[in-house]
Parts: structure tokens; C-alpha cells; sequence
């Protein structure tokens, strides 16, 4: 295992499931860029196979949806992954990059979302964890 593989395999085993969720979106829109990228240099090969990788992420985020806790947010996220799916499926089909840009947009949204959400709740935790020093008297 060379440096490189050792400290990203040591980044993802240390990480919070918050880091992962973002390090996945980062991915998708990563691989994403990659696949038009290949099809705008008409590498088909390599057009397949991000668009691959994208829609097993964005297929994974829907797997893990738990619709008892989540309720009308987690349908509504199903239906925003299956949506970007067959985006991806079109693009793939067509050749088109216009649904990977899409996808793509979607999913530096949701990333975005995702991100602020964490930041709110890391603050919520923190706060609540922290002595509130206004109700000490000295």
C-alpha cells in the first residue's frame, strides 16, 4: 500500500459519519466532472464508468434512507436520487452532458445542505455540552 492509499484509508476509518456522507457527495460530484469530462473528450470507456461510480453512490444514499425516521425527508430525497439516476441513465444513453451537469448541480446542493446541517448541529452539541457561565454568580 503506497503513502497515498494508507492516509485515505486512515481518513475514512477515523472519520465521523458526518465526513463520510460529505466525503461521498464529494465523490459523486467528483466522478460526476469525470464522466462529462470523458464524453466531452469522447472517451466513452471512461464516460461509463464514472457515471458507474456516480450512480452507485447516489444509489447507496437511497439505500440508506430510513423512511420511519425520516418521514416525508427521506421520500423526498428518494425521489431527488431516483430523479438524478435516470438523469445519469440519460446522459449515458444519449450521450448528452447536459443531465450529468444536472446531477451534478443536485448534488453540490445537497451537498451544501448537508454540510450547513452538520455545522448547525456540531454548534447545538457544543452548546449544549458547554456550562452556560452567565448562571454561575461570583
Amino acid at each position: 500500500m503506497n503513502g497515498f492509499n494508507q492516509y485515505q484509508s486512515n481518513q475514512i476509518a477515523t472519520a465521523s459519519r458526518e465526513q463520510i456522507l460529505l466525503m461521498l457527495y464529494d465523490g459523486a460530484i467528483r466522478f460526476s466532472k469525470q464522466a462529462k469530462l470523458a464524453l466531452e473528450n469522447n472517451d466513452m470507456a471512461n464516460k461509463g464508468k464514472f457515471i458507474g461510480k456516480t450512480m452507485a453512490i447516489i444509489s447507496e444514499f437511497s439505500n440508506s434512507l430510513d423512511h420511519d425516521i425520516g418521514g416525508d425527508i427521506a421520500k423526498n430525497l428518494d425521489a431527488l436520487y431516483a430523479y438524478m439516476l435516470k438523469e445519469l441513465t440519460k446522459a449515458n444513453i444519449n450521450n448528452d452532458t447536459a443531465p450529468i451537469d444536472n446531477t451534478c448541480n443536485i448534488l453540490c446542493e445537497l451537498r451544501a445542505t448537508w454540510a450547513e446541517a452538520i455545522d448547525i448541529n456540531n454548534e447545538q452539541q457544543q452548546d449544549a455540552a458547554s456550562p452556560d457561565l452567565r448562571a454561575v454568580s461570583v
